[in-house]
């Protein structure tokens, strides 16, 4: 018995009933021959992190665009943050680890630069062209399906590609958010939880760092609820969905889900929508609209094609890319006559 058969046989004893196994999984678009040693999902979690995409999630914005400070968080400490968390709630369930890390770990592949500014620059432009729009859960579908290594996909397991574009709740209250009627497992709903959970904490953190709010300006009930501290609140929260969740199906207490509701209705009328954001929203807007045009105009590219290059670019790319091609350069000194 090799590795990975004795490891599908440890799942069945040891995970709930309500857990996707990976000897169960659906598979893969296309047929391929299973490793010796990794389950099938482990396999994906593995394709996911050695893939350009992610590696360029450093190099995204989540909320602060181009902060000068170390301890900011980008896409890529997002994913990691998220990924931690939702390992911690499928573990406690007795959900599939496995699988719960690679949906984390790819669900925001697809995402633009210049955090949700950036994405909805790209959904306009997108309209405007006949695409029907853009969407950061989509597009990471598409970045394993049809755009890592060079055009021929990651061919990862359905329950994988499920869970990515499942994870994206919207500008939606808590409630809604959370509200997944037909999830394609269990652990896609964990990480569709834990993204919330994540950024909810991380960008408060983030907004104290940054001083666009203060500790004072909290609302109450959040701090009673939740926690003084970053580290209590993230607590807090995996403690009360584990506590609460009934059939390893993952859920908030009514009290929770109300200070959850009063904390996101912060973050967006303090943070999200702060006076400096809105003058960022202005020039990303410039940029990005700059760079599909070129895009389009001078690489003979359809739309598809020029919504799949920009989203893919990290920010420091694209501001690089738009003053190479729109900021005159000073022309070299020359010899003297």
């Amino acid at each position: 018995m090799n590795t990975r058969i004795r490891w599908e046989e440890i799942e069945k004893q040891i995970l709930s009933p309500f857990a996707a196994l990976s000897a169960e999984s659906k598979g893969r678009i296309k047929e391929e021959e299973p490793c010796s040693v990794r389950t099938c999902f482990q396999r994906d979690r593995d394709r996911i992190i050695h893939s350009k995409s992610f590696r360029r999630l450093k190099y995204k914005t989540q909320v602060l665009l181009l902060p000068e400070g170390d301890h900011y968080r980008t896409r890529l400490t997002h994913t990691l943050e998220v990924s931690q968390i939702a390992r911690t709630i499928a573990r406690a369930l007795r959900l599939n680890e496995d699988l719960t890390e690679a949906i984390a770990l790819g669900h925001d592949l697809g995402h633009t630069p210049f955090g949700h500014m950036g994405e909805k620059v790209l959904d306009s432009l997108a309209k405007e062209h006949g695409l029907g729009g853009f969407h950061h859960a989509v597009q990471s579908l598409r970045v394993v399906d049809c755009i890592e290594k060079e055009g021929r996909g990651l061919n990862l397991t359905w329950e994988v590609r499920m869970g990515i574009i499942q994870h994206s709740k919207g500008q939606v209250d808590v409630h809604s958010g959370f509200d997944l009627t037909d999830p394609s497992t269990l652990e896609a709903w964990v990480v569709r939880i834990s993204d919330s959970v994540a950024y909810l904490n991380h960008d408060l953190d983030d907004a104290l760092r940054a001083q666009i709010v203060a500790f004072s300006d909290i609302p109450g009930s959040v701090v009673c609820e939740i926690g003084k501290t970053h580290a209590e609140r993230i607590n807090s929260l995996i403690m009360d969905i584990i506590e609460n969740s009934v059939d390893s199906r993952p859920t908030f207490s009514p009290s929770m889900l109300r200070s959850i509701e009063t904390l996101r209705g912060f973050l967006y009328s303090s943070v999200y929508r702060h006076a400096n954001a809105q003058i960022e929203d202005s020039r990303v807007e410039h940029v990005l609209t700059g760079l599909f045009k070129y895009r389009m105009e001078k690489c003979s590219d359809d739309p598809q094609g020029a919504v799949d290059f920009i989203s893919g670019m990290t920010d420091r790319f694209a501001l690089q890319l738009f003053q190479d091609i729109y900021v005159p350069s000073p022309w070299p000194k020359g010899r003297s006559q």
